[in-house]
Protein backbone atom coordinates (compact mmCIF):
# COMPACT_ATOMS: atom_id res chain seq x y z
CA UNK A 1 0.00 0.00 0.00
CA UNK A 2 1.33 3.40 -1.00
CA UNK A 3 0.35 6.44 1.06
CA UNK A 4 0.85 10.21 0.95
CA UNK A 5 0.94 12.15 4.23
CA UNK A 6 -0.32 15.72 3.78
CA UNK A 7 0.46 17.22 7.17
CA UNK A 8 4.04 16.04 7.40
CA UNK A 9 4.79 16.09 3.67
CA UNK A 10 5.99 12.52 3.23
CA UNK A 11 5.17 9.30 1.39
CA UNK A 12 5.55 5.65 2.35
CA UNK A 13 5.05 2.03 1.30
CA UNK A 14 3.47 -0.51 3.69
CA UNK A 15 3.47 -4.27 3.03
CA UNK A 16 0.15 -6.14 3.26
CA UNK A 17 0.36 -9.61 4.82
CA UNK A 18 -1.73 -12.60 3.80
CA UNK A 19 -4.22 -11.88 6.60
CA UNK A 20 -4.65 -8.28 5.49
CA UNK A 21 -2.57 -6.71 8.24
CA UNK A 22 -0.20 -3.86 7.44
CA UNK A 23 3.47 -4.29 8.29
CA UNK A 24 6.22 -1.80 9.06
CA UNK A 25 6.98 0.61 6.23
CA UNK A 26 9.44 -0.71 3.67
CA UNK A 27 9.99 2.82 2.37
CA UNK A 28 9.42 6.23 3.98
CA UNK A 29 10.53 9.45 2.30
CA UNK A 30 10.33 12.90 3.87
CA UNK A 31 9.92 15.70 1.34
CA UNK A 32 11.78 18.95 1.91
CA UNK A 33 11.35 22.54 0.77
CA UNK A 34 8.60 25.12 0.34
CA UNK A 35 7.05 27.40 -2.27
CA UNK A 36 5.73 30.93 -2.65
CA UNK A 37 2.49 30.94 -0.60
CA UNK A 38 3.52 31.55 3.02
CA UNK A 39 0.22 30.29 4.46
CA UNK A 40 -0.27 27.10 2.43
CA UNK A 41 3.24 26.28 1.22
CA UNK A 42 5.44 26.82 4.27
CA UNK A 43 6.66 23.24 3.86
CA UNK A 44 5.93 20.06 1.89
CA UNK A 45 2.35 18.72 1.71
CA UNK A 46 2.19 15.43 -0.17
CA UNK A 47 -1.45 15.26 -1.27
CA UNK A 48 -1.72 12.08 -3.34
CA UNK A 49 0.29 9.16 -4.69
CA UNK A 50 -0.42 7.22 -7.89
CA UNK A 51 1.22 4.31 -9.69
CA UNK A 52 1.58 3.99 -13.45
CA UNK A 53 -0.06 1.05 -15.24
CA UNK A 54 3.14 -1.01 -15.16
CA UNK A 55 3.71 -0.43 -11.39
CA UNK A 56 7.18 0.92 -12.17
CA UNK A 57 6.80 4.58 -11.20
CA UNK A 58 4.97 6.40 -8.41
CA UNK A 59 3.86 10.03 -8.70
CA UNK A 60 3.37 12.22 -5.64
CA UNK A 61 1.59 15.55 -6.09
CA UNK A 62 3.01 17.82 -3.39
CA UNK A 63 0.92 20.95 -2.84
CA UNK A 64 3.56 22.59 -0.67
CA UNK A 65 6.40 22.22 -3.16
CA UNK A 66 4.55 22.89 -6.44
CA UNK A 67 5.99 19.63 -7.75
CA UNK A 68 4.95 16.19 -8.89
CA UNK A 69 7.71 14.01 -7.49
CA UNK A 70 8.49 10.81 -9.40
CA UNK A 71 9.84 7.65 -7.75
CA UNK A 72 10.98 4.33 -9.16
CA UNK A 73 8.90 1.69 -7.42
CA UNK A 74 10.08 -1.89 -6.76
CA UNK A 75 6.92 -3.94 -6.12
CA UNK A 76 8.90 -6.96 -4.89
CA UNK A 77 10.86 -5.02 -2.27
CA UNK A 78 8.36 -2.24 -1.63
CA UNK A 79 10.94 0.49 -2.16
CA UNK A 80 10.84 3.98 -3.65
CA UNK A 81 13.87 5.68 -5.22
CA UNK A 82 13.95 9.19 -6.75
CA UNK A 83 13.71 9.13 -10.51
CA UNK A 84 15.98 11.12 -12.83
CA UNK A 85 14.82 13.88 -12.97
CA UNK A 86 13.18 13.56 -9.53
CA UNK A 87 10.20 15.85 -10.17
CA UNK A 88 8.12 17.88 -12.61
CA UNK A 89 7.31 21.43 -11.57
CA UNK A 90 4.06 23.38 -11.94
CA UNK A 91 3.58 27.16 -11.73
CA UNK A 92 4.60 28.74 -8.41
CA UNK A 93 1.62 28.89 -6.06
CA UNK A 94 -0.47 26.45 -8.11
CA UNK A 95 -0.62 23.77 -5.40
CA UNK A 96 -0.79 20.37 -7.17
CA UNK A 97 -3.33 18.08 -5.52
CA UNK A 98 -4.40 14.99 -7.50
CA UNK A 99 -2.93 13.20 -10.52
CA UNK A 100 -4.37 11.12 -13.36
CA UNK A 101 -2.76 9.17 -16.20
CA UNK A 102 -4.31 8.93 -19.64
CA UNK A 103 -5.34 5.34 -20.58
CA UNK A 104 -2.97 5.47 -23.57
CA UNK A 105 -0.04 5.86 -21.15
CA UNK A 106 1.21 8.85 -23.18
CA UNK A 107 -0.13 11.73 -21.09
CA UNK A 108 -0.71 12.73 -17.46
CA UNK A 109 -2.64 15.49 -15.73
CA UNK A 110 -2.43 17.16 -12.32
CA UNK A 111 -5.14 19.39 -10.88
CA UNK A 112 -3.85 22.39 -8.96
CA UNK A 113 -5.93 23.18 -5.88
CA UNK A 114 -4.84 26.75 -5.23
CA UNK A 115 -4.72 28.08 -8.80
CA UNK A 116 -7.80 26.18 -10.05
CA UNK A 117 -5.93 24.89 -13.08
CA UNK A 118 -5.06 21.58 -14.72
CA UNK A 119 -1.51 21.04 -15.94
CA UNK A 120 -1.05 18.49 -18.72
CA UNK A 121 2.14 16.55 -19.39
CA UNK A 122 3.47 14.14 -21.97
CA UNK A 123 4.62 10.95 -20.24
CA UNK A 124 7.58 8.76 -21.16
CA UNK A 125 6.60 5.36 -19.73
CA UNK A 126 10.10 3.92 -20.17
CA UNK A 127 11.89 6.68 -18.28
CA UNK A 128 9.07 7.81 -15.99
CA UNK A 129 9.48 11.43 -17.03
CA UNK A 130 6.88 14.20 -17.37
CA UNK A 131 7.15 17.12 -19.81
CA UNK A 132 4.66 19.98 -19.43
CA UNK A 133 2.22 20.54 -22.28
CA UNK A 134 -0.05 23.29 -21.00
CA UNK A 135 -1.89 24.72 -18.00
CA UNK A 136 -5.59 25.55 -18.34
CA UNK A 137 -8.13 27.04 -15.93
CA UNK A 138 -11.00 24.98 -14.51
CA UNK A 139 -13.20 28.07 -14.13
CA UNK A 140 -15.45 29.96 -16.53
CA UNK A 141 -14.38 33.39 -17.76
CA UNK A 142 -15.24 36.18 -15.34
CA UNK A 143 -15.66 34.05 -12.22
CA UNK A 144 -13.96 35.70 -9.22
CA UNK A 145 -15.44 33.93 -6.19
CA UNK A 146 -13.61 31.93 -3.55
CA UNK A 147 -12.97 28.46 -4.96
CA UNK A 148 -10.44 25.64 -5.17
CA UNK A 149 -10.16 22.37 -7.04
CA UNK A 150 -10.15 18.80 -5.73
CA UNK A 151 -10.34 15.74 -8.02
CA UNK A 152 -9.24 15.07 -11.60
CA UNK A 153 -10.38 12.02 -13.63
CA UNK A 154 -9.78 10.96 -17.23
CA UNK A 155 -12.71 9.22 -18.94
CA UNK A 156 -12.03 5.53 -19.76
CA UNK A 157 -12.30 6.38 -23.48
CA UNK A 158 -9.39 8.81 -23.17
CA UNK A 159 -11.46 11.50 -24.91
CA UNK A 160 -12.45 13.64 -21.92
CA UNK A 161 -11.15 14.94 -18.59
CA UNK A 162 -13.14 16.23 -15.62
CA UNK A 163 -12.11 18.33 -12.61
CA UNK A 164 -14.09 19.44 -9.56
CA UNK A 165 -14.41 23.07 -8.43
CA UNK A 166 -15.21 23.63 -4.74
CA UNK A 167 -16.80 27.06 -4.41
CA UNK A 168 -17.92 27.35 -8.02
CA UNK A 169 -19.54 23.97 -7.17
CA UNK A 170 -19.17 22.45 -10.59
CA UNK A 171 -17.36 19.89 -12.68
CA UNK A 172 -15.12 21.38 -15.37
CA UNK A 173 -15.29 19.42 -18.64
CA UNK A 174 -12.39 19.18 -21.08
CA UNK A 175 -11.90 17.47 -24.41
CA UNK A 176 -8.57 15.70 -24.88
CA UNK A 177 -6.75 15.84 -28.23
CA UNK A 178 -5.66 12.22 -28.41
CA UNK A 179 -2.86 13.08 -30.85
CA UNK A 180 -1.23 15.69 -28.58
CA UNK A 181 -2.76 15.25 -25.10
CA UNK A 182 -3.78 18.92 -24.96
CA UNK A 183 -7.03 19.98 -23.31
CA UNK A 184 -9.81 22.20 -24.66
CA UNK A 185 -12.41 23.61 -22.27
CA UNK A 186 -15.88 22.19 -23.01
CA UNK A 187 -18.06 23.71 -20.30
CA UNK A 188 -19.17 23.18 -16.71
CA UNK A 189 -21.83 21.07 -15.00
CA UNK A 190 -23.26 22.13 -11.61
CA UNK A 191 -23.17 19.25 -9.14
CA UNK A 192 -26.44 20.23 -7.47
CA UNK A 193 -24.80 20.76 -4.10
CA UNK A 194 -21.97 22.42 -2.20
CA UNK A 195 -18.25 21.67 -2.20
CA UNK A 196 -17.91 18.85 -4.76
CA UNK A 197 -14.74 17.18 -3.58
CA UNK A 198 -14.18 13.71 -4.99
CA UNK A 199 -15.96 11.98 -7.87
CA UNK A 200 -15.64 8.78 -9.88
CA UNK A 201 -16.62 7.43 -13.29
CA UNK A 202 -18.00 3.90 -13.47
CA UNK A 203 -16.07 1.34 -15.60
CA UNK A 204 -18.64 1.52 -18.42
CA UNK A 205 -17.97 5.24 -18.82
CA UNK A 206 -21.70 6.01 -18.77
CA UNK A 207 -22.07 7.49 -15.29
CA UNK A 208 -20.26 9.96 -13.07
CA UNK A 209 -20.84 9.96 -9.30
CA UNK A 210 -20.10 13.36 -7.74
CA UNK A 211 -19.82 13.91 -3.99
CA UNK A 212 -20.99 17.18 -2.48
CA UNK A 213 -19.17 17.33 0.84
CA UNK A 214 -20.84 20.55 1.98
CA UNK A 215 -24.41 19.42 1.34
CA UNK A 216 -24.01 15.71 2.12
CA UNK A 217 -25.07 14.21 -1.21
CA UNK A 218 -23.82 11.91 -3.95
CA UNK A 219 -25.29 12.85 -7.33
CA UNK A 220 -25.36 10.58 -10.39
CA UNK A 221 -24.71 12.32 -13.72
CA UNK A 222 -25.03 10.87 -17.22
CA UNK A 223 -22.01 11.15 -19.56
CA UNK A 224 -22.60 11.79 -23.27
CA UNK A 225 -20.15 9.43 -25.03
CA UNK A 226 -19.81 11.73 -28.05
CA UNK A 227 -19.37 15.14 -26.41
CA UNK A 228 -18.37 14.33 -22.82
CA UNK A 229 -21.15 16.60 -21.57
CA UNK A 230 -22.85 15.78 -18.27
CA UNK A 231 -26.56 15.81 -17.51
CA UNK A 232 -28.72 15.21 -14.45
CA UNK A 233 -30.38 11.83 -13.91
CA UNK A 234 -32.40 12.71 -10.83
CA UNK A 235 -30.60 10.06 -8.78
CA UNK A 236 -29.30 11.39 -5.45
CA UNK A 237 -28.07 9.71 -2.28
CA UNK A 238 -27.85 11.38 1.13
CA UNK A 239 -24.46 10.76 2.80
CA UNK A 240 -22.88 12.71 5.64
CA UNK A 241 -20.00 14.86 4.37
CA UNK A 242 -18.77 12.49 1.59
CA UNK A 243 -15.13 13.09 0.65
CA UNK A 244 -14.01 10.06 -1.38
CA UNK A 245 -15.70 7.46 -3.58
CA UNK A 246 -14.21 4.38 -5.28
CA UNK A 247 -15.60 1.70 -7.58
CA UNK A 248 -15.09 -1.86 -6.30
CA UNK A 249 -15.26 -4.89 -8.56
CA UNK A 250 -17.75 -7.39 -7.08
CA UNK A 251 -16.34 -10.66 -5.78
CA UNK A 252 -16.63 -13.67 -8.08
Amino acid sequence: MLVANYGGGSCAVLPISSDGRLGEATAAIQHKGKSVNRERQEGPHAHSINLDAANRFAFVADLGLDEVLVYRFDSAKGTLLPNDPPAAKVAPGAGPRHFALHPSGKYAYVINEMASTVTGFTYDADRGTLQELQSITTLPAGFSGNTSTAEVVVHPSGKFLYGSNRGHDSLAIFKIDEATGKLTAAGHQPTGGKTPRNFAIDPSGKWLLAENQGSGTIVVLRIDPETGNLSETGHLLKVGSPVCIRMVKPAT
